[in-house]
């Protein structure tokens, strides 16, 4: 039984095969008597080479620079075996050479780097943020099949070429007939997350460049949609007879007078209303999304929605302080509000948010780090895309302008008189 191995590293010169006197130079690795060649891409003349000691002859600076060179082939292949030999492998030349090679190395794949992704952020993304991943994993893989004709892609294989007929691809693809084709700012979030997934398997060394140092997102700047006080009025007046519209009414004045989003209203119960450091109530909760903590000093029309559904069998039988439903119901829903109360906007649940920011609080004076505070972001330049600068604030704030420049005058004027 053998309790050892040997090992050796050679090099040699196929003299042979020589031309115009200049041979290839090859290292040959012997593991138990079974040896394997490796062409390391140099040439020699041959009066040059000396096979016993299996260097260049001389002290020129070409004979020098190759036996470096040759020193370090050998130093890197002995590194590679005794790596090999920590991580109690089965020693065999071609071993050897596939590690020094880098061709031991596991290839992964687009469907790895996903996967890998997914599992490990489970605990830390929601399931929608999740399903939003998966959807651009579909896209990817759909764009493989139909440019390279491959359920797959080996990730050391994408490049600037493979990122850019991406973006052509989704900005021609539709999933059905009935779908409208993917807008820049869509096409520009899916290749979002796959960059994040590409430089996620970089850091993690499972290729060695990111195909993506080169390429730029490029976002269409797009004016967020708010409701104005009158038309939030008209929406609290008017008055709806069938009970869906007015939970639905009554759910979203609610998020348009705190700024929570409709995945945190749907988590809220009494617990969440606390006494505040001004003896008020106040609405202590986590951002879904991020997971920050959000205090909200509750304005009274918020409060009166909470009281309206305190003793409601729909929040009784389910513990929660509002009335809930599906998003896509509420939103369909809201199509109907925005239709009875000659709203011409797209009315969706996110723009009650949109509005908070707007609308309630920023134009009314509430300073920007406040509204930023409210609405849970953990970033001020998030808070500023909301933060629209409304015409009425840019009036009243001209209007004080225009009061300090006539007092100025005023005085000025006085004091040439006298």
């Amino acid at each position: 039984m053998r309790t050892s191995l040997t090992f050796s590293v050679l090099f040699w010169t196929y003299a042979a095969r020589a031309k115009n006197n200049q041979a290839k130079i090859y290292a040959r690795i012997t593991v138990n008597g079974k040896r394997v060649n490796i062409s390391l891409k140099q040439r020699v003349d041959i009066g040059s080479w000396d096979a016993k000691r299996q260097k260049a002859k001389g002290n020129g600076e070409a004979s020098r620079t190759l036996n470096l060179y040759l020193d370090e082939v050998k130093s890197d292949i002995f590194q590679c075996y005794n790596d090999l030999k920590r991580e109690d492998q089965v020693l065999t030349a071609e071993l050897i050479k596939a590690r020094y090679l880098g061709e031991d190395k596991r290839k992964y794949t687009l469907k790895d780097i996903f996967d890998y992704h997914n599992e490990t952020m489970s605990h830390k993304l929601t399931a929608g943020t999740i399903g939003k991943f998966n959807t651009t994993q579909k896209y990817v893989l759909v764009y493989t099949m139909s440019k390279y004709r491959k359920t797959n892609m080996f990730l050391q294989d994408l490049n600037h070429e493979f990122i850019l007929g991406f973006e052509s691809f989704l900005r021609n693809y539709k999933s059905r007939p009935s779908q409208g084709e993917i807008s820049n700012n869509v096409a520009m979030k899916h290749i979002q997350r796959l960059k994040k997934m590409v430089s996620l398997a970089y850091q993690m060394e499972w290729i060695e460049r990111n195909p993506f140092v080169k390429f730029k997102l490029k976002y269409e700047k797009k004016e967020r949609e708010f409701l104005t006080s009158t038309e939030l009025k008209s929406i609290e007046d008017f008055h709806f007879t069938i009970e869906r519209l007015i939970a639905v009414r009554d759910v979203f004045i609610f998020s348009c007078y705190t700024g929570l989003s409709y995945v945190d209203i749907t988590g809220l119960t009494q617990d969440n209303i606390v006494l505040g450091i001004d003896g008020s109530c106040w609405m202590v909760t986590k951002r879904q999304k991020t997971k920050t903590p959000i205090k909200i000093p509750l304005l009274p029309k918020a409060e009166s929605l909470i009281q309206k559904y305190q003793d409601h069998p729909r929040t009784l039988n389910s513990a929660r302080l509002i009335p809930c439903m599906s998003n896509q119901k509420l939103n369909s829903y809201l199509k109907e509000i925005a239709d009875s109360c000659g709203i011409n906007k797209n009315l969706t649940f996110h723009m009650a948010r949109h509005t908070f920011a707007t609308t309630v609080t920023l134009s009314n004076g509430v300073p920007i780090e406040t509204v930023s505070k409210l609405l849970g972001h953990t970033k001020l330049a998030t808070t500023q895309i909301y933060a629209k600068v409304l015409d009425k604030k840019i009036s009243e704030d001209m209007n004080t302008l225009k009061m300090k420049l006539s007092s100025t005058r005023a005085k000025d004027t006085n004091t040439a008189s006298s």
